[in-house]
């Protein structure tokens, strides 16, 4: 499913108009980035957690030439599955 699939879904479900459900879902998608990069996590029950890791710099090396270079500090955005979305999706 992407996105444009997600607002149909969501407009048939709650009977809002596509445009309506559109602002729905872009709200809360931009509400959550903005969480992210504020550097806060988000808890959704039974669904997952969305939580930001912060990884240090390190050698690395180019591929093409072998060369060795340093890789800069990075934070990445990681969602870690909740019980009830692991136990539905093996069921």
């Amino acid at each position: 499913m992407n996105k444009s699939g997600l607002i149909e879904m969501i407009s048939r479900e709650t009977k809002l108009p596509l445009r309506e459900a559109s602002a729905v879902t872009n709200t809360i998608l931009d509400l959550m980035i903005d969480t992210l990069a504020k550097g806060d996590s988000i808890e959704l029950r039974g669904f997952g957690s969305f939580i930001v890791k912060e990884y240090k710099s390190y050698q690395g090396r180019n591929p093409k030439t072998g060369q060795k270079i340093e890789v800069p500090p990075k934070k990445l955005p990681f969602f870690k599955v909740g019980k009830e979305l692991k136990e539905r999706v093996n069921s």
